[in-house]
């Protein structure tokens, strides 16, 4: 009994010492998970900016789905090996963006969309000659409702960036706004 009482207590005394001998003093640095890569966090830039820009043309919010996620994530893993600026076959709008280097952001893929607002002409819905708007279009199609991108690291180590929208604009002889 006396054994048993003993080692109760020693057992009780190492569970509640245990926590505070491996717990890093105020010096040591704890590492942190970088929220560079948080899908809740990467999803907010996105949206943001995307909100951000149909926002200025007093069109709705779009949400975040997770059905384009997926397939956003699909199609630029089937990129991963050549980062080529090809489109899928999918039926959902879709921007692409490709960045020399690994530190592009979601807010600078979806900037550079955006920017293409300059080629755009709303009178005769048409872009600029010899210039892309439609990937701005798409952004800022009335229709679409949602939107979910995925952002790689091809082989070569350059930025990858897919965004696809539900359901697509760019309809011919339709305005986005």
């Amino acid at each position: 009994m006396a054994n048993t009482t003993n080692l109760l207590h020693s057992l009780l005394f190492i569970t509640l010492l245990f926590p505070l001998l491996i717990s890093p003093s105020e010096s040591t640095p704890v590492p942190r998970r970088s929220t560079k890569s948080d899908p809740a966090v990467v999803a907010a830039e996105f949206l943001q900016r995307h909100n951000t820009v149909r926002a200025s043309h007093n069109l709705p919010p779009l949400s975040w789905s997770v059905k384009m996620v997926y397939y956003a994530k699909w199609w630029a893993n089937q990129r991963r090996a050549d980062c080529a600026l090809e489109h899928s076959a999918l039926d959902y709008g879709e921007n692409i963006f490709w960045g020399q280097g690994r530190e592009w952001t979601a807010t600078q893929a979806v900037a550079a969309w955006a920017a293409e607002e300059a080629y755009y002409d709303y009178a005769t819905n048409t872009c600029m000659p010899n210039r892309d708007c439609t990937h701005y279009t798409q952004m800022v199609w009335r229709t679409t409702t949602s939107v979910g991108c995925a952002k790689i690291k091809c082989l070569n180590e350059d930025t990858y960036v897919v965004c696809e929208y539900d359901p697509h604009g760019n309809i011919i002889g339709e305005w986005p706004y």
